[in-house]
């Protein structure tokens, strides 16, 4: 069985860490690779920023225009292998490989967007802000930069931060999830084909001893992670106690409101899509349906029958539209809260326990589950569930639901279904959440764009993605000058 290998500075090396984690198709317990686990990959991290630290010194004075170089063969590479690395994220990760090779797009657009960083990175100039004396701003890179990714976007996430980081002048460590380590492994040696310095990226892999390890190392200057929320805050908490800048995307909670003016029919398709789709694991899954104003049951009646058509299956088959979700213990969580829910009061309309797949029957599956009228003080409404399962909730006005949005611990995104005009302006105005969609089931910023998140769901001040990427890879300095003419040499 092949036991993967960590990537520093230019080499392929075996970890210090010889205990080694499984990694295993969801959809049938199939173990793919192993993964070095264990207390010894904190020195992994070690020789991966020294590598770093090497390269830092010299890719920091390569002209901009430069640095962006590499990041156009990079998009090439990346579309011209999407499809194998689509599949790779499909066994691994366990979703559709539609919803594999739609994360790859939304990655290799973010190395489109950090290809303009010649532009984003300029600085500002005001000249006489005093007699005789200029001051500007320029934009420097912050150092050695730590990428810590989750097991559910395994190919986008790390290309939310990555470009951007090595474009602003920056050396790389990625830390991916030891669940699906085999997709950013097979784009590493994608980027071996890259002219890049050796050390400029790195890939460490582990657990809780190699993200440690790059906490506490006080060469690392930068730490970008997505993850739950008690993670993300702990990642902050370490981080910054340690002086380091970090941006910690949490989990989330997402609430959609569906208006009685709205078309039903393809409202409960998009929101059905947005629950369901990657096996509800995903940070902007839609979780609290709100339906405004349906005292004759057809919007519930529209989700219900959207949820029961979904097919679920391995992600590799054809007509697939939802997989397994991530582990054993994944699943037997989920099957825990949707009992909770039914415990605390709640109408079990749609059960998705107990699914078996032929030729799957080992899978980690759970189908559509639809849980009407959570208890609004339980458990449950407050928990991201993190699988197949919609909440269903029912209220009478808009301002009852946007008063329930509101109370959201989570702050990732929020939804509304019109054909109202000023509900649309009302509910964009008034909700708190970061990430804003109108008629839209996923609010999923476009590259351009920073992915944003509120409350629980974020911690830090810069998001990953955009300019908001740019600021967060470069260090503000201000110059101010004054040259007197007294002391101009005479010719």
């Amino acid at each position: 069985m092949k036991i993967l290998k960590n990537y520093i500075n230019g080499s392929w090396l075996e970890s210090r860490e010889t205990q080694t984690k499984d990694v295993i198709n969801p959809a049938n317990q199939e173990v793919l690779a192993k993964v070095p686990f264990g207390e010894n990959t904190g020195a992994d991290v070690d020789a991966a920023v020294a590598a770093a630290g090497k390269a830092f010194n010299e890719w920091r004075e390569t002209p901009v225009m430069k640095r962006v170089q590499p990041l156009y063969k990079l998009k090439h590479l990346l579309e011209e292998h999407i499809d194998e690395i689509a599949r790779l994220i499909t066994l691994e990760c366990g979703k559709t490989f539609a919803e594999s090779k739609a994360e790859m797009q939304r990655a290799i657009e973010n190395v489109e967007t950090a290809c303009g960083t010649p532009m984003l990175i300029q600085s500002e100039f005001s000249e006489n802000v005093a007699t005789g004396i200029d001051e500007f701003m320029i934009r420097q890179p912050v150092g050695i930069s730590a990428i810590i990714s989750p097991f559910n976007f395994p190919g986008m996430i790390p290309f939310w931060f990555l470009p951007y980081a090595i474009a602003c002048g920056n050396s790389v460590i990625v830390k991916p999830s030891e669940k699906v380590p085999l997709t950013m492994v097979r784009v590493f040696e994608l980027m071996e084909q890259l002219d890049l310095p050796k050390g400029l990226i790195n890939l460490v892999h582990g657990g809780k001893p190699s993200v440690d390890g790059l906490l506490d190392h006080p060469a690392v200057k930068a730490v970008s992670f997505v993850g739950s929320t008690n993670v993300a805050r702990y990642i902050y908490q370490r981080g910054a106690a340690n002086g380091k800048r970090v941006q910690a995307q949490g989990g989330a909670k997402n609430p959609v409101i569906v208006m009685p003016d709205a078309d039903i029919e393809t409202a409960a398709k998009i929101v059905a899509d947005s629950v369901y789709g990657c096996a509800g694991q995903r940070c902007l899954a839609a979780s609290n349906i709100l339906t405004v104003g349906d005292s004759h049951g057809t919007v519930k009646e529209a989700l219900v029958e959207a949820a029961k058509h979904k097919t679920t299956g391995f992600g590799l088959d054809e007509g697939i539209e939802m997989g397994p979700v991530i582990t054993p213990e994944s699943k037997a969580r989920v099957e825990n809260l949707i009992e909770k829910g039914v415990s605390e009061g709640a109408n079990l309309l749609l059960d998705g326990r107990k699914a078996k797949i032929n030729g799957y029957e080992n899978g980690n599956f759970l189908k559509p589950t639809i849980l009407e009228n959570v208890a609004l003080d339980g458990e449950v409404i407050q928990t991201e569930i993190f699988g197949p399962v919609m909440s269903l909730l029912h209220m009478d006005t808009l301002d009852e639901a946007i008063d329930f949005v509101n109370r959201n611990n989570y702050g990732n995104m929020a939804c509304l279904f019109t054909s109202h005009g000023l509900n649309a302006r009302t509910f964009r105005n008034r909700a708190n959440a970061g990430n804003i969609g109108i008629n839209i089931g996923v609010a999923a910023p476009m590259a351009q764009f920073p992915f944003s998140g509120w409350n629980n769901s974020f911690f830090g001040d810069l998001h990953g993605q955009g300019r908001h990427a740019i600021e967060f890879y470069t260090q503000t300095k201000i110059v101010i000058e004054r040259w007197p003419k007294e002391w101009s040499r005479k010719f």
